[in-house]
């Protein structure tokens, strides 16, 4: 900067070269080679002194050069003495003056960074610090969703009231940057799971302050087997969806996905009970109580009152407002029931009986099912509805079966579950209790025969003692026949 400041004086100003010389004591040589480098350039970097390209080889001939370059590529490292205790030997063997310690250190620092990484740390961090990333941003809503799962850093109950820590699996638009669905779960990420959360994504939010839905021109996963399963394979034919896996180990293209876990991780988890600190070996610093259904009531107003309404810092907009945009009608399935297959499964048929269908210990009922009492059906589920089932019979589509006393408000089969549970727990309390209170009570005497003083037993009179060994049987009072 000192030189472009001086050479504005000449350029600008008009000051001879020779007057800067004598003010700057600079030789006038000098101030005509950077007159003209600035001219070709002008910039202030075109100022500033290059490095040697040969530096720390002028000394060594180029064969020690790669020498202690490979040395510096090695595994394990060596340390930069090891490696100029080797190269002066080669030296003094070839004749050859040993180079000093700094000319060895030279030229190991200007070895390319990315070829001692590649050497060092393997292609993997290579390809995660040097190579190039290609970014593509959508340019509408629901032109490009994402799916992943995370491990979360907390601990929850499980049914039986045991600790575990839960998946959690989101579907995010690439555009907006708004969660189009997610689901959290105890257990290893499976088709199935994975499938409940892009069907919560494509239907329609309960939560009205949800509106995002619809269904994507291209979702974009990782190449886990619950993305690659036939199941969803099938969906997305059948919903003219594209379905697009990741470079095997390249994670880059799932970065907007990764910020929002972290988003979860930092501002959501560590105000909850059974948080997991980071580096505390998953030891939760508070004692967990959040059930399942707990977490997952959290999360979604987590996501609906925190995370869609406030401005994303990449896109300035809150992800619900950019979602919405000015208006548009986002695309859905031909037909409903093709979403069905991203449904639970039952493991066995069910038989349609007069009274309808049982499903774990519930009465499902419909008006179509009159025709078919006595067959066997499959039946899909959501468990976070258990008011209804979806029929199929012979893989065709039959209809809804409706809960009667479960249709008004949509109760999770959890709820279900733990609502029997509960009650069970409740009767066999009160039948041990109802036992105890009859143990307690004293014998019943009221038609117990009435026994003479001869033959209540005292302490005069001696106990029966078993007959001697070798003694005879005693004779039977009872007259028998020779037929007996």
């Amino acid at each position: 900067m000192a030189k472009a400041a001086l050479l504005r004086r000449h350029l600008d100003d008009g000051v001879p070269l020779t007057r800067l010389a004598e003010d700057a004591g600079v030789p006038e040589r000098t101030l005509r080679r950077w007159a003209a480098a600035y001219r070709r350039e002008p910039r202030v970097a075109g100022l500033q002194r290059r490095p040697r390209s040969d530096r720390g080889r002028r000394q060594l001939p180029e064969d020690l050069v790669l020498v202690v370059e490979a040395l510096a590529l090695s595994r394990p490292v060596p340390t930069t003495a090891f490696i100029h205790r080797r190269v002066c030997d080669l030296a003094r063997d070839r004749g050859v003056p040993p180079p000093s310690y700094s000319t060895i250190r030279s030229i190991v620092t200007a070895i390319d960074p990315g070829l001692r990484t590649l050497a060092l740390d393997g292609e993997a961090a290579y390809r995660n610090l040097f190579e190039l990333v290609h970014r593509r941003d959508a340019a509408r809503p629901n032109e490009q969703w994402q799916a992943d799962h995370t491990l979360l850093d907390l601990q929850v109950l499980d049914a039986r009231q045991r600790t575990a820590r839960p998946w959690l699996t989101v579907v995010l638009d690439d555009h907006s940057r708004a969660v189009v669905g997610y689901t959290v779960f105890l257990g290893e990420p499976s088709a199935e799971l994975t499938a409940l959360a892009l069907h919560q994504a494509v239907s329609r939010k309960t939560n009205p302050s949800w509106p995002v839905m619809g269904l994507p021109d291209v979702l974009y996963s990782d190449h886990g087997s619950d993305f690659t399963s036939a199941r969803l394979e099938r969906v997305c034919l059948d919903t003219h969806t594209r379905l697009i896996h990741s470079r095997v180990g390249v994670p880059q293209g799932r970065g907007k996905i990764e910020r929002f876990f972290g988003t979860v991780t930092s501002e959501l988890l560590p105000h909850l009970p059974g948080y997991i600190p980071h580096g505390t070996r998953a030891q939760p610093a508070t004692a967990p109580t959040l059930t399942l259904e707990q977490l997952d009531g959290t999360l979604e107003r987590f996501v609906v009152e925190d995370y869609h309404a406030r401005p994303h810092s990449e896109t300035g907009q809150p992800p619900v407002a950019r979602w919405l945009g000015d208006g548009w009608l986002p695309r859905l399935p031909a037909h409903p029931e093709d979403l069905d297959l991203l449904l639970l499964t039952a493991a066995t048929g069910r038989k349609v009986r007069r009274d309808g269908i049982r499903f774990a210990g519930t009465r499902y009922v419909s008006t179509v099912l009159a025709a078919y009492v006595g067959e066997t059906v499959t039946i899909r589920y959501d468990p976070r509805d258990a008011a209804e089932l979806r029929v199929y019979h012979h893989e065709q589509y039959l209809c809804r079966a409706i809960a009667p006393e479960l249709g008004t408000d949509a109760v999770t089969l959890q709820q279900l579950q733990q609502a029997r549970t509960a009650r069970r727990r409740q009767l066999k309390q009160q039948l041990r209790e109802r036992r105890s209170l009859v143990d307690a009570l004293p014998p019943d005497q009221r038609h117990a025969p009435e026994t003479s003083a001869a033959e209540t037993p005292t302490a005069e009179t001696p106990a029966p003692t078993a007959a001697p060994a070798g003694a005879p049987a005693p004779r039977h009072r009872l007259r028998t026949y020779a037929a007996d």
